[in-house]
Protein backbone atom coordinates (compact mmCIF):
# COMPACT_ATOMS: atom_id res chain seq x y z
CA UNK A 1 0.00 0.00 0.00
CA UNK A 2 1.19 3.54 -0.87
CA UNK A 3 0.79 5.66 2.21
CA UNK A 4 1.71 8.76 0.66
CA UNK A 5 -1.37 8.73 -1.84
CA UNK A 6 -2.73 11.64 0.38
CA UNK A 7 -0.20 12.90 2.28
CA UNK A 8 -0.46 15.76 4.16
CA UNK A 9 2.07 18.33 3.33
CA UNK A 10 1.43 21.06 5.49
CA UNK A 11 2.83 19.57 9.04
CA UNK A 12 2.99 22.94 10.48
CA UNK A 13 -1.09 23.27 10.18
CA UNK A 14 -1.17 20.56 13.15
CA UNK A 15 -0.93 23.28 15.38
CA UNK A 16 -4.76 23.61 14.68
CA UNK A 17 -6.16 20.74 16.10
CA UNK A 18 -8.33 17.46 14.28
CA UNK A 19 -10.88 19.12 13.59
CA UNK A 20 -9.10 21.78 11.25
CA UNK A 21 -7.26 18.64 9.78
CA UNK A 22 -10.20 16.60 9.10
CA UNK A 23 -11.73 19.34 7.62
CA UNK A 24 -8.98 20.83 5.34
CA UNK A 25 -7.67 17.87 4.18
CA UNK A 26 -11.35 16.50 3.20
CA UNK A 27 -12.05 19.82 1.09
CA UNK A 28 -8.60 18.85 -0.50
CA UNK A 29 -9.58 15.50 -1.10
CA UNK A 30 -13.43 15.57 -1.71
CA UNK A 31 -13.05 14.38 -5.72
CA UNK A 32 -10.89 11.01 -4.17
CA UNK A 33 -13.15 8.32 -3.54
CA UNK A 34 -10.40 5.25 -2.48
CA UNK A 35 -11.14 2.18 -1.92
CA UNK A 36 -11.24 1.60 1.73
CA UNK A 37 -7.31 0.71 2.87
CA UNK A 38 -7.51 -0.52 6.12
CA UNK A 39 -8.44 -3.78 5.56
CA UNK A 40 -6.97 -4.00 1.87
CA UNK A 41 -3.79 -6.15 3.15
CA UNK A 42 -3.48 -8.62 6.06
CA UNK A 43 -5.99 -10.56 8.23
CA UNK A 44 -7.56 -9.16 10.94
CA UNK A 45 -6.17 -9.60 14.45
CA UNK A 46 -6.89 -8.07 18.05
CA UNK A 47 -4.51 -5.72 19.52
CA UNK A 48 -3.61 -7.94 21.93
CA UNK A 49 -1.87 -10.00 19.49
CA UNK A 50 0.82 -8.40 18.70
CA UNK A 51 4.08 -8.92 19.29
CA UNK A 52 7.34 -7.36 19.70
CA UNK A 53 8.78 -4.14 21.36
CA UNK A 54 8.55 -2.04 18.43
CA UNK A 55 5.13 -3.11 18.13
CA UNK A 56 3.70 -2.91 21.58
CA UNK A 57 4.97 0.45 21.32
CA UNK A 58 3.17 1.49 18.80
CA UNK A 59 0.51 0.15 19.93
CA UNK A 60 0.71 1.91 23.23
CA UNK A 61 1.21 5.24 21.26
CA UNK A 62 -1.81 4.26 19.15
CA UNK A 63 -3.82 3.21 21.98
CA UNK A 64 -3.16 6.69 23.59
CA UNK A 65 -3.91 9.12 20.57
CA UNK A 66 -7.19 7.23 19.84
CA UNK A 67 -8.31 7.47 23.10
CA UNK A 68 -7.43 10.86 23.28
CA UNK A 69 -9.46 11.48 20.17
CA UNK A 70 -12.59 9.89 21.24
CA UNK A 71 -12.52 11.94 24.43
CA UNK A 72 -12.20 14.86 22.32
CA UNK A 73 -13.95 14.25 18.83
CA UNK A 74 -17.16 11.72 20.29
CA UNK A 75 -19.18 13.13 17.53
CA UNK A 76 -16.75 11.39 15.10
CA UNK A 77 -15.15 8.79 17.04
CA UNK A 78 -17.92 8.01 20.01
CA UNK A 79 -15.62 5.23 22.81
CA UNK A 80 -19.15 3.14 22.85
CA UNK A 81 -19.03 1.66 19.45
CA UNK A 82 -15.42 1.77 18.71
CA UNK A 83 -13.80 -1.63 17.48
CA UNK A 84 -10.40 -1.93 17.91
CA UNK A 85 -8.25 -4.17 14.99
CA UNK A 86 -5.45 -4.71 13.61
CA UNK A 87 -3.67 -6.07 10.19
CA UNK A 88 -0.45 -5.88 8.76
CA UNK A 89 -0.63 -2.46 7.48
CA UNK A 90 -2.66 -0.37 10.25
CA UNK A 91 -3.63 -0.42 14.19
CA UNK A 92 -7.27 1.37 13.79
CA UNK A 93 -10.62 1.39 15.52
CA UNK A 94 -13.68 1.73 13.53
CA UNK A 95 -16.75 3.27 14.65
CA UNK A 96 -20.16 2.34 13.09
CA UNK A 97 -22.24 4.15 14.62
CA UNK A 98 -20.98 7.11 12.58
CA UNK A 99 -19.12 5.14 10.08
CA UNK A 100 -15.44 6.91 10.58
CA UNK A 101 -12.01 5.26 11.31
CA UNK A 102 -9.15 6.41 12.90
CA UNK A 103 -5.83 4.43 12.81
CA UNK A 104 -2.31 4.19 12.71
CA UNK A 105 -0.08 3.39 9.74
CA UNK A 106 2.71 0.73 10.65
CA UNK A 107 4.59 1.67 7.43
CA UNK A 108 5.00 5.38 8.09
CA UNK A 109 3.64 5.99 11.74
CA UNK A 110 0.94 8.59 10.57
CA UNK A 111 -2.42 8.94 11.82
CA UNK A 112 -4.82 8.59 8.91
CA UNK A 113 -8.42 8.65 8.84
CA UNK A 114 -11.51 7.22 6.67
CA UNK A 115 -14.99 7.35 6.16
CA UNK A 116 -18.54 9.39 6.80
CA UNK A 117 -16.90 12.78 8.04
CA UNK A 118 -13.82 12.98 5.31
CA UNK A 119 -16.18 12.12 2.23
CA UNK A 120 -14.76 8.69 2.18
CA UNK A 121 -11.20 9.88 1.52
CA UNK A 122 -8.43 8.30 2.75
CA UNK A 123 -6.48 11.16 4.56
CA UNK A 124 -2.78 11.46 6.31
CA UNK A 125 -3.07 13.68 9.21
CA UNK A 126 0.84 13.46 9.85
CA UNK A 127 2.98 12.22 12.41
CA UNK A 128 1.89 9.87 14.91
CA UNK A 129 4.45 11.67 17.28
CA UNK A 130 2.72 15.04 17.23
CA UNK A 131 -1.04 13.52 17.76
CA UNK A 132 0.51 11.83 20.63
CA UNK A 133 2.53 14.78 22.27
CA UNK A 134 -1.17 16.94 21.93
CA UNK A 135 -2.52 13.46 23.80
CA UNK A 136 -0.45 13.78 26.45
CA UNK A 137 -0.51 16.81 27.15
CA UNK A 138 -4.79 17.11 27.16
CA UNK A 139 -4.58 19.38 24.54
CA UNK A 140 -7.72 20.06 22.31
CA UNK A 141 -8.31 21.88 19.26
CA UNK A 142 -8.01 25.74 19.23
CA UNK A 143 -10.88 26.36 17.30
CA UNK A 144 -14.52 25.19 17.37
CA UNK A 145 -17.13 24.85 14.17
CA UNK A 146 -19.86 26.68 14.89
CA UNK A 147 -23.34 24.71 14.77
CA UNK A 148 -24.98 25.66 11.31
CA UNK A 149 -28.29 27.48 11.66
CA UNK A 150 -31.10 25.80 11.16
CA UNK A 151 -34.67 26.70 10.56
CA UNK A 152 -37.30 26.39 13.90
CA UNK A 153 -39.52 24.54 11.54
CA UNK A 154 -43.03 25.08 11.82
CA UNK A 155 -43.65 24.24 15.45
CA UNK A 156 -41.46 26.21 17.66
CA UNK A 157 -43.68 27.71 20.41
CA UNK A 158 -41.16 30.61 20.89
CA UNK A 159 -43.62 32.83 19.85
CA UNK A 160 -42.93 33.65 15.84
CA UNK A 161 -46.48 31.93 15.16
CA UNK A 162 -49.63 30.99 15.77
CA UNK A 163 -51.63 27.67 16.57
CA UNK A 164 -55.34 27.21 16.57
CA UNK A 165 -55.60 29.25 20.16
CA UNK A 166 -53.42 32.49 18.43
CA UNK A 167 -49.62 33.33 19.60
CA UNK A 168 -47.67 29.57 20.45
CA UNK A 169 -45.54 30.78 23.05
CA UNK A 170 -44.12 27.90 25.59
CA UNK A 171 -41.25 30.40 27.05
CA UNK A 172 -43.61 32.38 29.11
CA UNK A 173 -45.49 29.59 30.64
CA UNK A 174 -45.29 29.11 34.37
CA UNK A 175 -42.20 26.29 35.05
CA UNK A 176 -40.77 26.25 31.73
CA UNK A 177 -37.29 26.07 32.83
CA UNK A 178 -36.79 22.81 34.17
CA UNK A 179 -35.20 19.75 33.17
CA UNK A 180 -38.10 16.69 32.75
CA UNK A 181 -39.93 17.78 29.75
CA UNK A 182 -42.12 14.72 29.56
CA UNK A 183 -44.80 16.01 31.82
CA UNK A 184 -46.98 18.85 30.62
CA UNK A 185 -47.11 21.95 32.68
CA UNK A 186 -49.17 25.52 33.08
CA UNK A 187 -52.85 23.33 33.97
CA UNK A 188 -52.11 20.68 31.40
CA UNK A 189 -51.83 17.20 32.63
CA UNK A 190 -50.34 15.24 29.76
CA UNK A 191 -47.10 13.17 30.11
CA UNK A 192 -44.97 12.12 26.74
CA UNK A 193 -44.66 8.21 26.90
CA UNK A 194 -41.30 6.42 25.53
CA UNK A 195 -38.14 5.28 25.77
CA UNK A 196 -36.08 7.54 28.12
CA UNK A 197 -33.53 9.99 26.87
CA UNK A 198 -30.97 12.23 28.77
CA UNK A 199 -30.11 15.12 26.69
CA UNK A 200 -26.37 17.10 27.51
CA UNK A 201 -26.00 19.62 24.95
CA UNK A 202 -22.06 21.19 26.11
CA UNK A 203 -21.96 24.94 24.86
CA UNK A 204 -18.58 26.28 24.29
CA UNK A 205 -17.64 29.80 22.30
CA UNK A 206 -15.99 28.97 19.01
CA UNK A 207 -14.53 32.47 19.76
CA UNK A 208 -12.23 31.90 22.61
CA UNK A 209 -11.00 28.21 22.06
CA UNK A 210 -14.12 26.82 23.17
CA UNK A 211 -14.31 27.75 26.61
CA UNK A 212 -17.28 26.93 28.11
CA UNK A 213 -20.72 29.23 28.03
CA UNK A 214 -22.37 29.35 31.50
CA UNK A 215 -25.16 31.24 32.56
CA UNK A 216 -26.72 30.76 28.64
CA UNK A 217 -29.66 29.06 28.25
CA UNK A 218 -30.93 26.64 25.73
CA UNK A 219 -34.47 26.32 24.52
CA UNK A 220 -35.43 22.70 23.42
CA UNK A 221 -38.71 20.62 21.74
CA UNK A 222 -38.92 18.01 19.79
CA UNK A 223 -42.16 15.28 18.47
CA UNK A 224 -43.64 12.48 20.30
CA UNK A 225 -42.78 8.75 19.69
CA UNK A 226 -45.83 9.06 17.17
CA UNK A 227 -44.16 12.08 15.74
CA UNK A 228 -46.86 14.83 17.21
CA UNK A 229 -45.65 18.06 18.59
CA UNK A 230 -47.68 19.61 21.69
CA UNK A 231 -49.37 22.97 21.22
CA UNK A 232 -49.83 22.46 17.23
CA UNK A 233 -50.87 18.89 16.04
CA UNK A 234 -54.55 17.28 16.46
CA UNK A 235 -54.50 15.71 19.31
CA UNK A 236 -52.01 17.37 21.35
CA UNK A 237 -52.80 21.14 21.25
CA UNK A 238 -53.24 21.39 24.72
CA UNK A 239 -50.16 20.04 25.59
CA UNK A 240 -47.24 21.71 26.05
CA UNK A 241 -45.06 18.48 26.83
CA UNK A 242 -41.30 18.06 25.03
CA UNK A 243 -40.50 21.70 25.62
CA UNK A 244 -38.16 23.13 28.39
CA UNK A 245 -35.69 25.59 28.99
CA UNK A 246 -32.56 24.82 31.15
CA UNK A 247 -29.42 27.75 31.91
CA UNK A 248 -26.20 26.13 31.08
CA UNK A 249 -23.68 25.03 34.27
CA UNK A 250 -20.20 26.43 34.90
CA UNK A 251 -18.66 23.89 32.54
CA UNK A 252 -21.46 25.09 29.62
CA UNK A 253 -23.96 21.94 30.05
CA UNK A 254 -27.66 21.94 29.40
CA UNK A 255 -29.35 18.77 31.00
CA UNK A 256 -32.84 17.76 29.95
CA UNK A 257 -34.69 14.34 30.48
CA UNK A 258 -36.76 13.35 27.93
CA UNK A 259 -38.27 10.58 25.66
CA UNK A 260 -36.64 9.25 22.11
CA UNK A 261 -38.63 11.41 19.62
CA UNK A 262 -40.21 9.22 16.85
CA UNK A 263 -39.26 9.35 12.84
CA UNK A 264 -42.35 11.42 11.16
CA UNK A 265 -43.09 11.27 7.71
CA UNK A 266 -40.25 13.67 5.49
CA UNK A 267 -37.71 13.92 8.06
CA UNK A 268 -34.70 12.15 9.94
CA UNK A 269 -35.56 12.12 13.79
CA UNK A 270 -33.79 15.30 15.30
CA UNK A 271 -34.71 17.81 18.32
CA UNK A 272 -34.57 21.31 17.82
CA UNK A 273 -32.91 23.77 20.20
CA UNK A 274 -32.71 27.75 20.17
CA UNK A 275 -29.49 29.36 22.21
CA UNK A 276 -30.02 32.39 24.10
CA UNK A 277 -27.31 34.60 26.17
CA UNK A 278 -29.19 34.22 29.32
CA UNK A 279 -32.56 33.14 31.07
CA UNK A 280 -33.94 36.65 30.88
CA UNK A 281 -33.74 36.72 27.23
CA UNK A 282 -35.27 33.43 26.35
CA UNK A 283 -39.07 34.67 26.34
CA UNK A 284 -38.85 34.55 22.40
CA UNK A 285 -37.42 32.84 19.29
CA UNK A 286 -36.57 36.48 17.96
CA UNK A 287 -34.24 37.01 20.47
CA UNK A 288 -32.15 33.81 20.50
CA UNK A 289 -28.79 34.02 19.21
CA UNK A 290 -28.36 30.32 17.56
CA UNK A 291 -31.41 27.88 16.34
CA UNK A 292 -30.16 24.97 15.54
CA UNK A 293 -31.51 20.96 15.10
CA UNK A 294 -29.69 17.55 16.74
CA UNK A 295 -29.55 14.60 15.02
CA UNK A 296 -29.03 11.00 15.97
CA UNK A 297 -26.96 7.91 14.11
CA UNK A 298 -29.48 5.88 12.13
CA UNK A 299 -28.52 2.95 13.94
CA UNK A 300 -29.75 3.97 17.38
CA UNK A 301 -32.60 4.76 15.76
CA UNK A 302 -33.45 1.70 14.34
CA UNK A 303 -32.63 -0.03 17.74
CA UNK A 304 -34.96 2.45 19.72
CA UNK A 305 -37.58 2.03 17.36
CA UNK A 306 -37.64 -1.92 17.73
CA UNK A 307 -39.96 -0.97 21.10
CA UNK A 308 -43.64 -1.11 21.63
CA UNK A 309 -45.15 2.44 20.31
CA UNK A 310 -42.82 3.03 17.70
CA UNK A 311 -43.95 0.83 14.65
CA UNK A 312 -44.55 4.19 12.40
CA UNK A 313 -40.95 5.21 12.66
CA UNK A 314 -39.89 1.95 11.31
CA UNK A 315 -41.61 2.73 8.21
CA UNK A 316 -41.18 6.20 8.34
CA UNK A 317 -37.00 6.29 8.94
CA UNK A 318 -37.10 3.32 6.14
CA UNK A 319 -37.96 5.65 3.31
CA UNK A 320 -35.63 8.68 4.64
CA UNK A 321 -31.64 9.39 4.64
CA UNK A 322 -30.07 12.07 5.76
CA UNK A 323 -28.74 12.65 2.21
CA UNK A 324 -32.54 13.02 1.48
CA UNK A 325 -33.48 15.00 4.47
CA UNK A 326 -33.99 18.48 3.53
CA UNK A 327 -32.44 20.17 6.53
CA UNK A 328 -29.03 17.69 6.98
CA UNK A 329 -29.05 17.12 3.62
CA UNK A 330 -25.37 19.64 3.77
CA UNK A 331 -23.85 17.40 6.45
CA UNK A 332 -24.69 16.96 9.93
CA UNK A 333 -21.74 16.00 11.24
CA UNK A 334 -21.40 18.93 14.01
CA UNK A 335 -25.04 17.92 14.73
CA UNK A 336 -24.99 14.23 15.10
CA UNK A 337 -25.38 13.39 18.91
CA UNK A 338 -23.15 10.42 20.88
CA UNK A 339 -25.49 8.18 21.78
CA UNK A 340 -25.25 5.34 24.51
CA UNK A 341 -27.60 3.51 26.24
CA UNK A 342 -30.53 0.95 25.37
CA UNK A 343 -34.01 0.15 24.96
CA UNK A 344 -34.24 -1.09 28.64
CA UNK A 345 -32.40 1.44 30.40
CA UNK A 346 -32.69 4.51 27.94
CA UNK A 347 -30.51 6.64 26.33
CA UNK A 348 -28.14 9.26 26.84
CA UNK A 349 -27.45 11.84 23.96
CA UNK A 350 -23.99 14.06 24.26
CA UNK A 351 -23.61 17.26 21.91
CA UNK A 352 -20.65 19.88 22.05
CA UNK A 353 -21.87 22.90 19.84
CA UNK A 354 -20.13 25.85 19.19
CA UNK A 355 -21.23 29.66 19.02
CA UNK A 356 -19.95 32.65 18.94
CA UNK A 357 -20.02 34.02 22.08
Amino acid sequence: MNTNTLHHDDNTAHHHGLQHDLKTLTRQAATRRNALRWLAVGSMAPLSLLSGNSMADTASDASTVLNWAQASYPQWFPASSAVAQSNANFIFRFYPTTDNYLGVSLQDANLYAYGRETGYAFLNLGPLSHWLSMAAGGATSQTCSIIPQETAGPYPGDGSNSNQSGVANALTLSGIVRSDIRPSIGGATGIAAGIPLRIELELVNAASSCASLSGYAIYLWHCTRDGLYSMYSNGVTSENYLRGVQETSASGVATFQSIFPGCYSGRMPHIHFEVYRNLASATRGSNAIRTSQMAFPTAVCQQVYTADGYSASVRNLSQITFATDNVFSDGVSLQTATVTGDNSAGYVAKLRMGVNG
